[in-house]
């Protein structure tokens, strides 16, 4: 009778042996992998035109991130944004919003490129105690310029070149509104003698336009200012004008209903001191893809006609990085 007990008990701990044994060399269970964090980086499209701009498939994107900018290391960039191009004596400037988001603060970095291609970053060239972004750059009378966007101020500040591309001095405000007004996305346009600037008011459904027959002189509000009201979709400003058939055009980002989602072009029919009228074209320029490193938002495109037919952008995007 002892021998089938001593049998029974030895099959019983043989099973516990080899379950535990088991256990203790199956993988761990699977955890769940959060998803990657978005940031907002910088590459470029090419095309026939700027309503037929694609990625180039030579190039990795994005080409730009915030990891490039270096030269900060009292912030974490993790953002960079807004490129506005600069083509002079046969080399690319970008200038560009580089930020640390977690706590809102950066400045305005630069990157160098012989053939719009292949970039590398330069040097931050401006820095200020309040928020700089969106920094429109312009060459007036053999003189470079800069507007960027400095909304916390409530001003819009004029900054000229003392040895482009790097050293800039600020020269004075161009427009200084109330405590309670904010200028978003400054964008200037030279035409028929006279100087307009497009702004929005924060809330990115409504577009300001301003007009001067002087850069550095007395600026007024249109008259049919705002010239966009409730409109979301077409309001706030996201590059320079640009000419393409002998057709003035202004771009805008589609913030809704999300921030940022695409960016449409709208055919000004009519602009002088006294009037306002534009056509929108109804295909965006660039928009989000839904996957990769643009996979959320595209709001900002910065096109310039390189030859006939011929066409590159600098565009940012928000996805994975």
């Amino acid at each position: 009778m002892r021998q089938p007990m001593i049998t029974r008990l030895m099959v019983v701990a043989l099973a516990v042996l080899v379950t535990c044994t088991a256990r203790a060399q199956a993988p761990p269970p699977a955890q769940a992998v959060p998803p990657a964090a978005d940031f907002w980086t910088i590459s470029v499209y090419t095309g026939k035109s700027p309503f037929d701009l694609t990625p180039p498939p030579a190039v990795s994107h994005p080409l730009l991130t915030g990891a490039h900018v270096t030269d900060m290391p009292d912030l974490k960039i993790d953002t960079v944004a807004h490129p506005h191009l600069v083509i002079s004596g046969g080399r690319f400037y970008m200038f560009f919003t580089a930020k640390d988001l977690s706590v809102n603060r950066g400045g305005i970095g630069l990157a160098e490129s012989t053939d719009g291609l292949h970039w590398t970053f330069r040097k931050t060239v401006l820095r200020e105690p309040f928020v700089l972004s969106s920094p429109f750059v312009f060459e007036w009378q053999g003189t470079y310029y800069m507007v960027p966007e400095s909304y916390t101020e409530h001003t819009i500040r004029l900054y000229r070149a003392t040895a482009f591309p790097e050293k800039w001095e600020y020269v004075r405000d161009l427009i200084t509104g109330s405590p309670t007004e904010s200028f978003i996305s400054p964008t200037l346009l030279r035409h028929e003698n006279r100087w307009y600037l497009f702004t929005s008011p924060s809330g990115n459904d409504t577009l300001r336009l301003f007009v001067g027959d002087d850069l550095a002189g007395r600026w007024v509000e249109h008259p049919a200012s705002p010239i966009v009201q409730k409109d979301p979709h077409n309001a706030r400003p996201a590059g320079r004008p640009f000419v393409l058939d002998g057709a003035l055009y202004r771009v805008a980002q589609d913030c809704q209903p999300t921030y940022g989602l695409q960016v449409f072009a709208s055919r000004i029919t009519a602009l002088s001191p006294t009037a306002y009228s534009e056509t929108k074209v109804e295909a965006p320029l660039v928009k989000a893809s839904g996957q990769g490193w643009n996979r959320k938002a595209m709001h900002h495109v910065e096109a310039h006609q390189i030859g006939a037919g011929k066409w590159i952008a600098a565009v940012d995007a928000l996805g994975a990085r």
